[in-house]
């Protein structure tokens, strides 16, 4: 091994664009199977498809992420896709031998061989995200939830990070880049670092609504130097109408019964008139935490919950092979053989997976669609937007629907 101080053509231990398009951040193994294959001059024509059996939370459903970037990679490969829509909501329960297909690769293996690598992990990472955000902002319900995660994950992600808390509804989102891909404004409050600098609470404050825009909500962050309650009171009499919000940061180990600490802020800014005064509340946060904390809290600051979600664990499987110059159902132990389809009855998340070619009758919708027909995208890809609302209507479904898959 040659050792070495500094990367020869890049700065940061990135992969770039380009080498992720070629295919050179795959697995050597997947490597090592194409000069097998090509050896021996075999290059047959298969099915692969895109799953996980298991999800790390007890209910039985997901929602889908990094079609899109699927569609970027492995646009202008000689093979047709077919792929559930970006955001969509798809089933996995725990107790079913069946799985749902999100993604279906056809082609000859070598063609494609290498892409295995970055495939999953463009879906997992964004439907891992993408999940996790719409878990958080079901937690709490009405209330504003910002995304405050970016600087818990490499820099190169925020942009990815950001676009799955905003598709998952949340209100704000605190990273520069992230925001700007997306076409929205940023929103945060202030880091405790510029009360430190000032030495003063005060000073602080009034620096900070002097150089802000003026739509910039004024929130103070009130637990750098003293009691909660006590910098809550001064700054309420320092901005005085200007006050939108204050922001609490308590660190678990000072936080004693957080609860009570809020409901103390609460009683003392209404007792000076501060009643419109929001409450934000940050750091370390979970869906739990979220749940025990939205009577009382207006606004809750989510970051590290989002950012290391649980990964959700995609297999790509190969499931019928060419035999004779025809394809053949073909899989490994443990996993279901023949190509899927996925059905859903129209208005309900009860899903049926079939062999494909067999149809079905009644209003069931296949959600697995064209998205790549010989190498070219024929999918219109929607807009953040349009994702995002369309996901928010579909999350208000699911708790009152069915959710079932049979075959």
């Amino acid at each position: 091994m040659v050792e070495q101080r500094d990367l020869a053509d890049r700065t940061f231990w990135l992969a770039k664009e380009e080498e992720i398009k070629r295919g050179e951040t795959t697995d050597i193994y997947f490597i090592n199977a194409v000069k097998a294959l090509q050896a021996k001059n075999l290059n047959p024509k298969v099915v692969m498809e895109v799953y996980t059996r298991k999800l790390p939370y007890s209910e039985p459903w997901a929602v889908l992420g990094g079609i899109y970037e699927a569609a970027k990679l492995l646009e202008g490969l000689p093979i047709d896709v077919y792929a559930m829509e970006e955001a969509e909501i798809f089933l996995s329960p725990r107790s079913s031998t069946i799985y749902e297909p999100v993604l279906r690769i056809e082609g000859r293996y070598q063609d494609f061989a290498v892409y295995e690598n970055p495939l999953l992990g463009l879906i997992c990472t964004n439907t891992s995200l993408l999940t996790k955000s719409v878990r958080v902002k079901q937690a709490a319900g009405d209330k504003m939830v910002l995304s405050f995660g970016t600087r818990r994950t490499h820099p190169a992600l925020a942009p990815t990070v950001e676009r799955a808390a905003y598709i998952a509804g949340l209100e704000g989102l605190s990273n520069v880049l992230g925001s700007k891909l997306l076409g929205v404004k940023p929103a945060g409050t202030m880091p405790h670092a510029l009360i430190l600098c000032f030495g003063d609470q005060k000073a602080a404050w009034l620096a900070f609504d002097e150089a802000v825009s003026e739509d910039t909500p004024r929130i103070a962050l009130i637990d750098t130097l003293w009691d909660e309650k006590a910098e809550a009171i001064l700054a309420l009499e320092t901005l005085k109408d200007r006050l939108w919000g204050v922001r609490l940061d308590t660190p678990t180990s000072r936080r004693g019964n957080f609860r009570r600490i809020i409901e103390e802020v609460r009683w003392e800014l209404n007792l000076r008139g501060g009643e419109k005064v929001k409450i934000v509340v940050s750091g370390g946060l979970d869906e739990e935490e979220i749940k025990a904390l939205k009577d009382i809290v207006d606004g809750f600051g989510v970051g590290t919950a989002i950012t290391a979600a649980p990964i959700i664990d995609f297999n790509a499987k190969i499931v019928e092979v060419e035999e004779d110059g025809a394809l053949k159902p073909r899989a490994k132990r443990g996993d279901l053989s023949g190509a899927k389809e996925v059905y859903r009855f129209e208005g309900t998340f009860r899903d049926r997976v079939v062999p494909r070619g067999r149809s079905i009758e009644g209003p069931w919708r296949n959600l697995l669609t064209p998205l790549i027909e010989d190498g070219k995208i024929v999918r219109r890809f929607k807009t953040p937007s349009e994702l995002r609302s369309e996901l928010k209507m579909k999350i208000s479904r699911l708790g009152e629907a069915e959710v079932s898959l049979t075959t």
